[in-house]
């Protein structure tokens, strides 16, 4: 009966992580097609994945994943601000404020 059950496991080619990391590499550099290639890939990859791990497994392996997410943000933060900062050159800074009265009143 064992290997009934393992015959009906699909197994996880490195294809489907290279497909994933493809299709996510895309959305992040902002080519917003690939997004529904993202979800197809990165659910493919879950299915199979759910089937062979047990659900702590898939847990702790989700959380790495999330964790790792955060660091990446983290360490690559001050280029994204300096990068949001050049593209909209600096226009923030010469509005006047709301609460300033007009000189001379």
């Amino acid at each position: 009966m064992d290997t009934q059950i393992q015959k009906q496991l699909e197994d996880i080619l490195p294809e489907d992580i290279a497909r994933t990391f493809e299709s996510a590499y895309h959305v992040i550099k902002g080519d917003n097609e690939h997004v529904e290639d993202l979800l197809r890939h990165g659910g493919a990859l879950l299915r199979k994945a759910s089937q062979r791990l047990t659900p702590t497994q898939l847990v702790l392996g989700i959380a790495v994943l999330a964790a790792g997410a955060v660091l990446v943000l983290t360490k690559y933060s001050d280029q994204i601000q300096d990068a949001i900062e050049d593209f909209t050159d600096g226009d923030d800074d010469k509005e006047p404020a709301k609460d300033a009265k007009p000189a001379g009143k």
